[in-house]
């Protein structure tokens, strides 16, 4: 039971101390702080969450000094109960207004609480009407960006961030030029992701919605073909699955099941072997679906339920139909095995050629992420138009694409920088052109890294020394790892065209 706590000293105005004492597995509630066992050693963690399960009750725990991402179920076993725990603090009464207030005050500030400006409403009523339905696609909303501590600690991300190795360190954004000229044969000073991101929120497809962020991680652990995954962030999978162990999902049709005999059952009657789209891709290494969210709403809806496990940034919604999906598999004997994929509307208005994109947990850091981005802009250019990602982007999804804009920005300039006339005719749009970008990711890259800079009454773009090294460093190790990437004379696929009833909302 709680321990004794002391009460607020008035005259000083000190806080009350916090509630300490000890607890068991039936007392230990939402709010706590205790010593709970994590990699093996204990570490202070909350409880956000309590649950009973078939092996048994179980806490969700955030751990001190840790990514969310790394937020999990833990068993009783794995909390140390001999030490004490800090209760949470009980909520204080809300204060009442004196009875011998004057009535016509009274009633002036009603008004004044009840006045809001239109902005204001109008954001409340559209707040009211955009609650989703348990069955959804994927939207661009951003999570809270951690801390730099804690970033280091977080081992995963939504994509590669490397392209093919894990020791390349993606760069940091900023939106304005400082000390450009100074910091020629200088890294730009690392600036806050967050401020990054927040920078980025111009609005995408569709909506965000903060509250499906908040949510505790329902499902504990995933069988996906071999490997056992376990789910970073809460996905709508039925509320039934939130009381199993285990929840078991067919690799090829994406099914879910929560007991081993029915997924069994499944898997002996279940024929399919591939994504249920047109192969348009194929190498030695990975080939590409296009899937159809129209013709294919039952797969893309569980291939939304499944990454939703890995995206916090992303929110579900019901309707599939004004999406594509490019899915990439790698092949064996037995099938095509799912790898990652990334959507795109049908028709954009603002020019996405991505909407979401993800490569699974167990496929990441391995290059896949950069041939995901590569094959996106690889269609723009058969489309000839210029692509972009979604915006917001995630805070490592910005990263991964940040890395990827800078290798390819990198080689073109030295590439003109070779040739006798490349100084006069390198230009911003020709860039774009070539790397089928839009103009303006290009300059924010180049500004980003300081390559842009204006001196003597002209703009110009410049290399940097460290970048140099670091693209000769990464030339010198694809002579003994050559990087995989995607041949564009094997994509066998034409835009497709779609009716006015096959690109909008299928309600």
């Amino acid at each position: 039971m709680a321990g004794g706590s002391q009460p607020h000293d008035a005259a000083v105005g000190s806080p009350a101390p916090k509630q300490m004492g000890r607890a068991t597995v039936d007392t230990l509630k939402t709010g706590c702080i205790a010593m709970v066992e994590k990699d093996g050693k204990p570490r202070r963690a909350e409880i956000l969450s309590v649950r009973d399960v078939k092996s048994g009750r179980q806490f969700y725990c955030n751990f001190d000094n840790f990514n969310k991402r790394l937020d999990e179920w833990v068993p009783a076993a794995r909390i140390d109960f001999s030490q004490d725990v800090e209760w949470p603090s009980p909520e204080k009464p809300k204060e009442t207004k004196k009875a011998s207030a004057p009535v016509a005050k009274k009633t002036v500030t009603q008004k004044k609480a009840q006045k809001r400006p239109a902005r204001t409403r109008e954001a409340s009523i559209a707040s009211e009407a955009s609650t989703p339905h348990p069955w959804t696609e994927f939207v661009e909303s951003q999570k809270a960006t951690p801390d730099p501590e804690e970033e280091k600690l977080t081992l995963a991300m939504d994509l590669d961030a490397s392209p093919g190795a894990d020791d390349d360190d993606p760069m940091d954004v900023d939106d304005a030029v400082t000390n450009a000229i100074s910091a020629k044969n200088e890294p730009p000073e690392q600036f806050s992701r967050e401020e990054e991101i927040e920078k980025l929120r111009v609005g995408g497809s569709m909506t965000q919605n903060q509250a499906e962020i908040s949510r505790i991680r329902n499902i504990s652990k995933v069988q996906f073909g071999k490997y056992d995954l376990f789910p970073w962030y809460f996905s709508p999978y039925p509320e039934v699955f939130t009381q199993e162990d285990l929840m078991y999902i067919c690799e090829f049709c994406l099914l879910y099941y929560g007991d081993l005999k029915s997924f069994t059952r499944h898997r002996q009657k279940c024929t399919l072997q591939h994504p249920p789209g047109n192969e348009i891709y194929r190498d030695d290494y990975v080939s590409f679906f296009e899937v159809d969210g129209r013709r294919q709403r039952t797969w893309c809806r569980n291939l939304c339920l499944l990454s939703k496990m890995f995206l916090d940034h992303k929110t579900l919604y019901y309707d599939v139909d004004p999406f594509l999906f490019y899915v990439m598999t790698s092949r064996d004997e037995k099938g095509f095995h799912l790898v990652g994929y990334f959507s795109k509307e049908k028709e954009s208005a603002d020019g996405y050629n991505v909407a979401c994109i993800l490569t699974l947990p167990q496929f990441q850091r391995k290059g896949y992420g950069r041939l995901l981005i590569q094959f996106s802009y690889e269609l723009s250019k058969i489309e000839c138009k210029l692509g972009s990602p979604e915006k917001p982007l995630s805070d490592l999804g910005l990263l991964s694409y940040r890395q990827y804009w800078t290798e390819n920005l990198v080689e073109i300039l030295l590439r003109y920088n070779a040739e006798e006339s490349g100084k006069d005719r390198t230009s911003i749009d020709q860039l774009s052109q070539e790397l089928s970008m839009t103009t303006l990711d290009v300059e924010q890259t180049l500004q980003a890294l300081q390559m842009q800079v204006y001196h003597k009454g002209e703009h110009k773009i410049i290399i940097p020394t460290y970048l140099i090294k670091k693209h000769e460093a990464m030339l010198e190790k694809q002579k003994t790892k050559p990087k995989r990437t995607i041949d564009p004379s094997r994509i066998q696929w034409k835009p497709p065209v779609f009716t006015a009833s096959t690109r909008t909302w299928g309600w």
